[in-house]
């Protein structure tokens, strides 16, 4: 599993698909496959299930998985939403922007439609910056008309400090600022 990905992590999303029956007989018996070869969790199935023909029921078993964002595989059921997020991975600008959204606000890849969540992200997505105060000078010099004397008396620090705790969110891993009031 992993927390921090980008674009090219997710093309890369592979399970390690085995059977709970030859788990239990002590084998390790599988393979893995790479999400972004299949359209849909359907075609997935279906490879799971030829891989494992030897069994005429196979129960699948997802022994191990990487670069698949959290709440979307457990040990015996994938969802839908990882080959959609696949799908639309080249579409998405700021992928590991919008990860860090899923991660800071209340909304899930698996409870939500993806376009949706794309939607509620370009709302709220303000750019990247190095720093909150990056931003706030940006802010100010966006939305206000400072005199140029009053420029150098202007607390861009205690600025940032306020807009950081009331109306906006600075993601540190990815530097992306997000405005809380989507």
């Amino acid at each position: 599993m992993c927390d921090k990905m980008d674009a090219d992590d997710l093309l890369e999303a592979k399970v390690y698909v085995g059977t709970y029956r030859k788990y239990n007989e002590g084998s390790l018996f599988g393979k893995w496959l790479t999400l972004s070869d299949y359209s849909d969790k359907e075609e997935f199935y279906e490879a799971c299930n030829e891989l494992h023909s030897d069994e005429d029921d196979p129960e699948l078993m997802f022994q191990d998985w990487e670069y698949i964002p959290k709440g979307l595989i457990g040990e015996s059921w994938i969802s839908e939403s990882v080959f959609e997020l696949i799908e639309q991975v080249d579409d998405i600008k700021e992928f590991d922007a919008f990860m860090a959204f899923l991660d800071f606000s209340s909304y899930s890849l698996e409870d939500e439609e993806l376009g949706y969540l794309l939607s509620k992200f370009n709302d709220c997505y303000q750019g990247k910056y190095n720093t909150e105060e990056d931003y706030a000078y940006e802010y100010v010099d966006n939305c206000y008309e400072l005199p140029e004397f009053v420029e150098g008396y202007f607390d861009y620090e205690k600025f940032a400090n306020t807009l950081f705790m009331t109306d906006y969110y600075f993601d540190d891993d990815t530097k992306a600022v997000f405005n809380r009031n989507y």
